[in-house]
């Protein structure tokens, strides 16, 4: 029995636990099975979908939103903290797998199962998000040819507004075809709550509308969109989450059963994030991170430090885990993969109600509950002082400007240790947090040129052009098996919504 088979026959649970890594050469091709039905098809694309976000997108893009960096006794993540990456370090292939092989073609076979348009609805909306990361990630993917077998098995690759203006169109189109006919679907994440559904794509919507926007699509069709979206208020109620995991062995989140559960310590906080939450006295900073053993405050390492020298904490002795902020790995051990955050969602209507609609109050509002709800999420209390605080306080914000700039810094602070594929996305379009002026070096030198939170370029940077990271490479499988693949890509080139 194929792997794939085993992982449909299990129940929803175990289907969540069981990370399964496809082979994109076999998988797209292979024969429908008349007793895999869609039912039991529908929780492995959710668990495919999650498995993404919660694992290997989790991790690089902690390194990239400078969440984590590499634990000074480790050297794991040299690589991913200096961002010395190319088509050979494979960053994307489980991902690239996991998606096209598993929910892209787990989704064709459904459709091809069923005609029950409310099932057809959650699996455009699931196609969506699959196809969001795709372009977040890669900004080029195939789409129009994509997952069409041995009748095409070289499909060519489409530009990313292609494919977003592709999927939210098909997103519409199955919206309209509703008959208010109940789910029959399997649905471990949503519970066939078609209201719900509705709303999870409505903030999809949101998310990519904003997007298009600042990527200079079409910007007043969609500011008029992302307005009316904002207007309906129809959005979804708590978090969209793949919450199926435990504290049992076997049984973990996906990312700390892969970076934990082996004992492996490898990853220490970054010093922006550790910088911003000291500086607002962020009570949520004890979620996330364990103090430093020596001082007993958060210390978090300057990005791309590690190799260079062993004093770059500045700390006058030694050079181990007992001077950083390890990152807190056990609250992750059954964290739910977050696909959409009740506080990410309120964060994206405080900037719509502020930059489109002009409306402050409406925009506090949003903003406030961002916060909150974050709070609790991670169960911290305290959201009531902290938005009382100068820093954090909405009231002492003056202008505009500034009342984005704590819109997204407070996004980011809410996505850590929650959803960094989003975080990271969000820096990208918001240029929030800003990149330092000052070298990392200098920062090292003199503390009074960094503004707290600020993105600091790494120390060790292997991008030839200097700056961030504004994607990942292409994954390798797809050149060695698609010549239509396009020519290789550097981490400093934009993804076509990363227009700033």
């Amino acid at each position: 029995m194929t792997m794939k088979k085993i992982f449909l026959y299990m129940t929803a649970g175990v289907l969540a636990m069981a990370s399964c890594d496809l082979d994109i050469n076999d998988n797209p091709n292979y024969p429908a099975d008349s007793d895999v039905t869609a039912d039991l098809l529908f929780p492995a694309v959710e668990n495919s979908i999650a498995d993404c976000v919660g694992d290997q997108m989790f991790n690089y893009s902690g390194f990239f939103a400078q969440y984590f960096e590499q634990a000074p006794t480790a050297n794991q993540y040299n690589d991913l903290a200096e961002l010395n990456l190319d088509e050979g370090s494979d960053l994307f292939v489980r991902c690239y797998r996991n998606l096209y092989a598993g929910a892209l073609t787990d989704i064709n076979e459904i459709l091809e199962k069923i005609d029950n348009t409310s099932d057809a609805f959650a699996c455009a909306v699931m196609r969506t998000q699959a196809f969001q990361l795709l372009v977040d990630n890669l900004s080029d993917a195939p789409y129009t040819e994509a997952l069409q077998g041995i009748d095409n098995a070289m499909p060519k690759w489409d530009d990313g507004q292609t494919i977003y203006e592709g999927v939210l169109r098909e997103l519409d189109e199955a919206e309209a075809k509703l008959n208010n006919a109940d789910m029959t679907l399997t649905d471990p994440m949503l519970n066939k709550d078609l209201n719900q559904w509705r709303g999870y794509a409505n903030a999809l919507r949101l998310r990519m509308y904003l997007r298009l926007i600042d990527g200079g699509v079409n910007a007043a069709d969609y500011t008029n969109k992302v307005k009316a979206l904002v207007a309906s208020n129809k959005f979804f109620t708590g978090d969209v989450a793949w919450d199926v995991y435990s504290n049992a062995s076997g049984q973990y989140n996906p990312w700390y059963d892969s970076y934990y559960s082996l004992g492996t310590i490898n990853h220490c906080a970054a010093y922006p994030i550790v910088s911003y939450m000291r500086i607002t006295n962020d009570p949520r900073i004890a979620y996330a991170l364990l103090p430093s053993e020596e001082t007993g405050g958060y210390v978090g390492q300057i990005p791309g430090a590690k190799t260079t020298t062993g004093d770059w904490l500045g700390i006058s002795s030694g050079y181990n885990n007992d001077f950083v902020s390890l990152v807190n790995y056990k609250v992750m051990r059954a964290a739910p993969t977050y696909l959409f955050t009740q506080s990410e969602l309120q964060f994206l209507i405080a900037e719509v109600q502020l930059r489109f609609n002009n409306n402050a109050s409406a925009a506090k509002e949003a903003y406030e509950a961002g916060v909150m709800a974050d709070f609790a999420l991670k169960g911290i209390e305290g959201a009531e002082d902290f938005l009382a605080s100068t820093r954090t306080s909405w009231d002492a914000q003056s202008g505009t400007t500034n009342q984005l700039n704590l819109i997204y810094k407070q996004k980011w602070v809410a996505l850590f240790m929650c959803d960094h594929m989003e975080a990271w996305s969000e820096i990208r379009r918001t240029d929030v947090p800003a990149l330092s002026s000052a070298s990392a070096e200098e920062i090292f030198s003199d503390g009074t040129v960094y503004t707290p939170g600020d993105m600091i370029e790494p120390a060790v940077n292997h991008i030839v052009a200097g700056g961030l990271a504004k994607r990942v490479p292409y994954p390798s499988i797809a050149r060695s098996l698609n010549p239509n693949t396009p020519p290789a890509k550097t981490l400093n080139e934009r993804v076509f919504w990363d227009a700033k």
